[in-house]
């Protein structure tokens, strides 16, 4: 490696991210506008050299400012509604809707520079990118060859298309298929990285390789471009480059996934780190760093700190942007019973400016002895309302889902996970691999089976629901729950909090519970709701992009159905993942990563509920407590749940009664 390496890497004093996140694997380069770009030529123009570090601390100045001033706005704003609220009719009613108009405006002003900073921070990673003319070199990068001229082309296969995207509208090749070494060396290529191909391959490289083996390569690429022979080479300075960056990619994507599972992975890299990296790059105490701070488990719930208000999306949990009454989801149910996908018109309430506290979860389980008395009651005997339960199952369900990663939902048939989730996971314990189901992945050790965790707790909620029904003593209250259920259920996916409403739907699915009689006592407009929950679960399994569509996604939490998306992913990994050769088929491989893709699209926008812990307890034992029992049993003790057959007695004193009623009109 050249002397001056440690001056070549640009943002000396600006510590960049290397993962633009998961806009890049769904929309790749046209996520980034023709906006976009002409608002990035015109940054450093007053600079005579417009070069990248110059554009992004120009960029820094605006973007500081401008949240600043958000902040400011937002804080007023609140001000303004607490008097408006204590003194109706003041002044302050009229200048709150031209100050929430402002206030959505510097909103859109931080989110597009929040979009210019990510595309300068991809920019700067492009710039180490190859020609692909010089990739195959790149295999024989662990024996030390020089990265010069190679022959080799059967590495990757391209397929020559036109392309329209207006960044990238001077390639006209596009990957079709590689080796595992192929694909891995793509990942220095032109464009890999504005293409959306780099996280891609984050998500995906298991199917083909291990992580130890991709760790490896790096390992290996990168020494081979620092003890080339070649003097200084601009070649062998982007391989080095570039290598930090999938580095520094991989740590702040899927540190969780592979490097917590995989102490041995973790030490490897930590000592190529400080043998080989730090003597050269001062960067290499950055991704030291970045290991030693990593978090092990995401915190979804805690209260984000005043320096982390760069991020747009931090500020964003703040600000809600909508009522929480507001139905956020709306599904039409046709008279043959088809789901018909949600009107993409939005309609936003001015409560978008409203500040919401995000309160962190002070308990993860509190046993039964925490618990008051009234709180071990059936849930029909209890005084919560519909929405408290709903807004408390839906923040123990975010809990869950927050700490999940698209690699979790990948290669789930290995693990047993079928379409019925009750079976698999009552059967398969945590530390055991079903015999059924052969691994996708290059290696099983490698699995992380967090995916039967979200389903486990699936099914406890079903069986929860379930329970709670049969148990009732009397048929109105059985009814009552009944409709309860019915009503939670669809408060949920009005929320978007599909997974919720989905295990509701589960619970009341039973086939003991669809035989009880309490459902002939329900209203028709009651009843309707099953119908319509069946519907949104037909939406549910039509696409695997569905709740992708429009924009709502992007400004409202969304909880997926865990089951459901597994399913989606299972669908593509039907059929062969490799080409007659054995090359893998990368397009195959990247619609994959685009549909797991939506997980971390999901847990961008949190609910803000104010926890109650109380209920949370209370909900957790049910739950809990319910969670392996069986339904059969527990209805066959309850009368309530059978028909009643007229007893010869109560006949006997029928007819009597119509004796004497006739007797009297004779």
């Amino acid at each position: 490696m050249p002397e001056n390496s440690r001056s070549s890497s640009p943002f000396q004093t600006y510590v960049r991210k290397c993962n633009p996140g998961w806009t890049s694997v769904f929309y790749g380069a046209d996520c980034f506008g023709e906006e976009v770009l002409n608002y990035v030529k015109k940054l450093g123009r007053r600079n005579e050299a417009q070069c990248m570090d110059v554009k992004m601390l120009e960029l820094q100045q605006q973007l500081m400012i401008e949240t600043k001033n958000l902040k400011k706005t937002r804080t007023f704003y609140q001000k303004l509604l607490h008097q408006d609220r204590r003194n109706k009719g003041s002044e302050a009613k009229i200048m709150l809707p031209k100050l929430k108009g402002q206030l959505e405006e510097m909103r859109s002003k931080v989110e597009f520079l929040e979009l210019i900073k990510k595309y300068l921070e991809i920019l700067c990673m492009e710039q180490w990118g190859l020609d692909t003319s010089l990739l195959p070199s790149l295999a024989n990068s662990g024996s030390g060859a020089a990265i010069l001229n190679p022959e080799d082309n059967s590495l990757l296969t391209f397929q020559s298309v036109k392309v329209s995207g207006k960044i990238s509208q001077n390639k006209t090749r596009m990957l079709q298929a590689g080796t595992p070494l192929g694909l891995m060396c793509y990942l220095y290529a032109r464009y890999a990285v504005l293409d959306g191909y780099m996280h891609q391959f984050l998500y995906t490289f298991r199917y083909f390789c291990t992580p130890k083996e991709f760790l490896q390569f790096l390992i290996d690429t990168l020494n081979s471009a620092v003890s080339s022979n070649q003097g200084y080479s601009s070649d062998c300075s982007k391989v080095y480059n570039r290598t930090l960056d999938l580095v520094q990619a991989w740590v702040e994507d899927c540190y969780q996934v592979d490097f917590v599972p995989d102490s041995s992975l973790l030490n490897t890299l930590e000592d190529f780190i400080s043998a080989k990296v730090i003597p050269l790059d001062n960067r290499g105490e950055h991704l030291l760093a970045l290991l030693h701070s990593a978090p092990k488990k995401k915190r979804s719930h805690s209260e984000p700190s005043e320096d982390d208000t760069k991020s747009v999306h931090s500020l964003c949990r703040k600000i809600s942007t909508e009522d929480t009454s507001r139905k956020s989801f709306h599904l039409r149910v046709s008279k043959g019973g088809e789901a018909i996908s949600p009107v993409q018109k939005e309609q936003y309430s001015i409560a978008a400016a409203l500040p919401r506290p995000c309160y962190s979860s002070l308990i993860d389980e509190l046993s039964s002895s925490c618990l008051r008395t009234e709180e071990k009651y059936p849930l029909f005997q209890s005084e919560y309302s519909t929405q408290q339960i709903v807004h408390q199952l839906t923040l123990l369900q975010q809990e869950m889902f927050q700490e999940c990663h698209p690699v979790h939902f990948l290669n789930s048939r290995a693990l047993g996970v079928k379409d019925r989730t009750l079976h698999i996971t009552k059967t398969f314990g945590q530390d055991t691999f079903p015999l059924e189901g052969s691994s996708l992945f290059a290696s099983e050790s490698s699995q992380d089976r967090y995916l039967l965790q979200l389903l486990t707790y699936a099914d406890n909620v079903s069986n929860w629901v379930s329970a709670e029904i049969v148990i009732c003593d009397t048929p109105k209250a059985q009814a009552g729950l009944l409709s309860t259920f019915l009503h939670t259920a669809k408060l949920c996916f009005e929320l978007r909090n599909f997974a919720t409403a989905m295990h509701i739907l589960c619970g009341l699915e039973n086939v003991i519970v669809r035989q009880l009689p309490a459902w002939k006592n329900l209203s028709s407009k009651v009843s309707e709701i099953m119908e319509e929950l069946k519907a949104v679960q037909v939406f549910l399994k039509s696409d695997n992009l569905c709740l992708m569509e429009g924009d709502r996604f992007k400004k409202l939490p969304t909880i997926p159905s865990a089951h459901l998306l597994a399913m989606h992913v299972q669908q593509l990994e039907i059929g062969a993942l490799t080409m007659a050769n054995g090359a893998y088929k990368w397009p195959k491989l990247r619609n994959i990563a685009k549909v797991v893709s939506q997980v971390h699209a999901f847990q961008e926008n949190v609910y803000t509920f104010v926890p109650d812990l109380d209920l949370q307890a209370y909900l957790r034992h049910r739950i809990a407590h319910f969670s392996q029992t069986d339904i059969p049993l527990l209805a066959a003790e309850n009368n309530t749940n059978f028909h009643q057959i007229p007893t010869e007695k109560h006949s006997r004193k029928i007819h009597d009664t119509l004796r004497r009623m006739k007797a009297t009109f004779q």
